[in-house]
């Protein structure tokens, strides 16, 4: 049995200039990331809530809800790592993006590959689960600790429940019968 490496990190950039987010998708996709891209604060938190984003880049002059607004709520939502991406480079602009929670705040122009630097190096702290979990969707699973998380959350299941997420996780996309089940299973 092959156990899957972690998934692709994903990305959400927010920014309202859509030449600009597109660029930037490129860019991260290219260094491996996966990278949506939303022109809103509405919709940067309608995905946020429905996505399982790793990071996020955000604009703060957005339409509709505006970046400082979006990272304020979005981190009462989760510890992912934030990194405001802006015109407004003012040092009261700045106090105020770490105060409601950015992890890191660059301003417009800057340089795609310190970018890159920044974000490798916020995700790659913020990655608290081993090389070898296995994800699917919300739920990440640790084979060396058999622990299970839900949304960052430990959960607890029996020895054989364990066995059988685990079985699904490293063979996704395929249907088992009962019996496949039980043999290998419980033997």
């Amino acid at each position: 049995l092959e156990i899957r490496k972690e998934q692709t990190m994903r990305l959400l950039i927010a920014e309202d200039e859509k030449s600009l987010a597109k660029a930037l998708g490129v860019i991260l996709e290219k260094s491996g990331y996966s990278a949506d891209q939303v022109y809103d604060g509405i919709s940067a938190l309608e995905y946020l809530e429905t996505g399982n984003y790793d990071g996020m880049i955000l604009d703060i002059m957005m339409p509709n809800l505006d970046g400082f607004s979006v990272c304020k709520i979005a981190r009462e939502m989760s510890n992912l790592p934030i990194i405001m991406l802006t015109a407004k480079g003012s040092e009261d602009d700045k106090l105020k993006g770490y105060d409601l929670g950015a992890d890191d705040y660059m301003t417009k122009p800057f340089s795609p590959k310190v970018l890159l630097a920044k974000a490798n190096a916020l995700l790659r702290r913020s990655s608290l689960l081993p090389a070898d979990t296995i994800n699917a969707g919300k739920v990440s699973l640790v084979p060396a600790s058999h622990k299970v998380f839900v949304n960052g959350k430990e959960i607890v299941l029996t020895h054989k429940e364990y066995e059988l997420l685990y079985f699904f996780m490293v063979n996704p996309e395929q249907i088992f019968s009962r019996e496949q089940l039980l043999n290998r299973i419980w033997g």
